[in-house]
């Protein structure tokens, strides 16, 4: 990070920010003001836009739209997008608007429509709803836009996304779902939608499945049961399915594994939120060097998750105001804004919005995670994470 940047983001840091108080930021103003280098403003708009993600609606800092004019129109297209979303940070309507006119244009590069679309989201501007629908339609935004429906309470997105869902690559079905969970009413749909055919419960993975069981809604956890099961408590039925396991895989021993379908399985079951040979996502542990070749070590934190949890990975449940339910790691908070590391994306909620926040005493790896496979899958998944080298993916 440029000293500059780094800078700006210590000088937002050192001085929580109300909502209708932002004078502190005047000097970082003025200093963008006395500046023609472009690379100085763009690190310090970098640091600005770091230290102030997640606030919204946020009074202008003094000379704020003199210097929004100036920066618009700088040579550099990183200046002049940062300084347009700052411009959202501080309520600009005239942002606003030119943000949705970016994000609508086809013609536009890419880059610059998924900034737009992330600007919108963080400002939760109200205009955004009704164009997230068409976007499931452009297959460059259509990510994008499955994330940031769970943003908005609005009874069209449902159905929306359970009528293009057929048509979704996997890692958009990922994130399909994860909106589709987020929300008691949402969580009807899909719920009923795994009743009429139209999404397989298969897809639906463990940590998809508790935070089902998380909106406690008595309706909804008899459904959840209906499909995925009741969940267990009992830790006499967990070492039961451990030696279980252990035992099938002992007597499929001879049985040559396919170590290239494991490394599949594993990036859809486990490589979301691990590392392994330097690949996969960082809400887990990077597991490389743990002790992968001890059967009993594996089994036991696969089937077992809450058995041994460290602080580091234990996960915080957010509810905000609006009944969206978030489960991850806390990775920021201050006096106005909290993030949580998502297997799917990190989320800013503000304050004002959080109706309950409290540390979860579950693993943030759920159980169940290998409930779906079929036994020949699992000897195959537990092979490759026992392998102590990379494979290559099947051809």
């Amino acid at each position: 990070m440029k000293l500059s940047c780094l800078f700006a983001l210590l000088w937002v840091s050192a001085f929580p920010l109300p909502a209708d108080e932002s004078d502190t930021l005047a000097p970082l103003v003025q200093l963008l003001a006395s500046s023609d280098d472009s690379q100085l403003q763009l690190d310090i708009l970098k640091g600005m836009s770091e230290g102030l993600k997640g606030r919204r609606g946020m009074k202008p800092p003094a000379g704020w739209d003199a210097l929004a004019a100036k920066l618009a129109k700088s040579a550099n297209a990183q200046v002049r997008e940062l300084a347009q979303q700052l411009s959202v940070t501080f309520g600009s309507q005239t942002a606003l608007a030119a943000q949705r006119a970016q994000l609508t244009n086809a013609k536009m590069p890419v880059a610059e429509r998924v900034a737009a679309l992330e600007s919108l989201v963080a400002a939760k501007d109200g205009g955004l709803p009704s164009l997230l629908p068409g976007l499931l339609n452009d297959t460059a935004l259509r990510d994008g836009a499955l994330r940031a429906m769970a943003t908005f309470d609005d009874a069209k997105f449902p159905a929306a996304i359970l009528t293009i869902y057929p048509k979704l690559a996997a890692a958009e079905r990922k994130s399909a779902l994860a909106t589709l969970v987020a929300r008691p009413a949402y969580a009807k749909e899909l719920l009923a939608g795994i009743a009429a055919g139209k999404v397989a419960a298969k897809d639906v993975s463990a940590d998809l499945v508790r935070s089902l069981r998380a909106l406690k809604q008595a309706e909804l956890v008899k459904q959840v049961e209906q499909f995925f099961g009741v969940s267990r408590v009992s830790d006499a039925d967990k070492q039961k399915e451990i030696a279980q396991l252990k035992e099938t895989l002992l007597l499929t021993a001879r049985r040559t594994d396919n170590l290239s379908n494991g490394r599949v399985l594993y990036t859809k079951t486990c490589g979301q939120c691990h590392t392994l040979f330097g690949e996969g996502g960082k809400v887990g542990p990077d597991i490389t060097g743990s002790n992968r070749a001890d059967v009993d070590y594996l089994l036991l934190n696969i089937l077992d998750p809450n058995a041994e949890i460290s602080a580091d990975y234990r996960p915080w449940e957010l509810e905000t105001k609006d009944d969206r339910s978030i489960l991850g790691l806390l990775v920021r908070q201050d006096a106005q804004v909290v993030t949580l590391q998502t297997p799917t994306e990190a989320v800013t909620v503000t304050r004002a919005e959080i109706k309950t926040l409290r540390q979860s005493q579950l693993s943030m790896m759920p159980e169940g995670l290998i409930a779906a496979l079929t036994p020949s899958e699992v000897r195959d998944l537990i092979a490759y994470l026992r392998s102590p080298k990379q494979v290559p993916l099947p051809k």
